[in-house]
């Protein structure tokens, strides 16, 4: 594995695919008339937990937009501007659609597809990452399928989802997508990664990779983080304690207040971030006329959230 691709973990295959797909798009004629190797505008990833079903479609956006030569390492070479800005969610003609609720409702869909039917403003495509297909709504599912039946010319749509079942993904639009599937990571897989990104040593990142079953990043937060494998262990414990109920009881209390704990860790600094976001939005931090009036709407605006 090289470049952007390097990230993604035992999917030789699908790397293979994605990346002869990626040069096709450029006109290879070498690629562009294998089947393997074709190119098209709408893609659906699936792959269980923890496989790169989300990574895999990043990957390839990037791959797709890069910049650099063949023999510079494209296309993904992982280090020109459209690589890097692509994983790092700042490429302006790649859109990553990130549920945060438990749906994607039609009024987002149809925002998304409109922006992504303009012509690419600095890269090669207009790229649309949807990164949970399977929590669109039936009305967002519609609005997406007819511009994918009729698609812009340089527009791409990447889907992401468990499987191909009717409940992770509209019949109608998986018929209209080209599919790749992922597997689950091998066990040396994983360890393999954690040793040469993370620099753990062989025993620990072959023991974190063996109880992951088969999530990468489950495997990583394990190796690394003290308080995923106490979370673990107490985990564990409840099977022990399941004998004694009322140990059971308090053990799943214990579990329970740690994960809302976490929770809170977790979204205490996207909130921050996104509040700073939003007073800059409302004009908090002007100077100009009218700046008074301003902050006091924020202020107002951020009492109401």
């Amino acid at each position: 594995m090289s470049g952007v691709f390097s990230r993604l973990v035992g999917q030789d295959a699908v790397e293979a695919e994605l990346v002869a797909a990626a040069r096709a798009a450029r006109g290879d004629s070498a690629h562009s008339g294998l089947t393997t190797g074709s190119m098209t505008h709408a893609w659906l990833i699936t792959g269980p937990p923890g496989s790169g079903r989300s990574i895999a479609a990043v990957c390839f956006a990037a791959a797709l937009q890069c910049t650099a030569e063949a023999t510079e390492g494209g296309p993904g070479c992982g280090s020109c501007r459209a690589c890097t800005t692509t994983m790092a969610g700042t490429h302006a003609d790649v859109r990553r659609v990130i549920p945060e609720g438990l749906s994607i409702g039609v009024d987002e869909m149809r925002a998304i597809v409109q922006t992504a039917s303009r012509r690419p403003g600095t890269g090669r495509w207009q790229i649309v990452v949807v990164e949970d297909a399977d929590r669109l709504t039936e009305g967002a599912a519609n609005a997406l399928l007819k511009v994918v039946e009729e698609p812009p010319p340089s527009t791409v749509f990447l889907l992401c989802a468990p499987s191909v079942d009717p409940e992770d993904i509209a019949v109608t639009l998986r018929s209209r997508c080209r599919h790749v599937a992922l597997t689950t990571p091998r066990v040396d897989a994983i360890a393999q990664v954690l040793v040469e990104n993370d620099g753990l040593s062989e025993a620990d990142a072959r023991w974190a990779a063996s109880v992951s079953g088969g999530h990468v990043g489950r495997a990583r937060r394990l190796a690394t983080d003290e308080q995923a494998r106490s979370r673990r262990e107490r985990a564990l414990g409840l099977a022990r304690d399941a004998a004694t109920p009322a140990r059971a009881y308090a053990a799943v209390e214990e579990l329970v207040a740690s994960a809302e704990a976490e929770a809170v860790a977790l979204t205490a600094g996207r909130n921050e971030a996104e509040t700073e976001e939003l007073k800059t939005a409302l004009g908090a931090g002007g100077t100009g006329k009218g700046a008074a009036g301003a902050l006091r709407g924020a202020a107002g605006a951020l009492k109401d959230l």
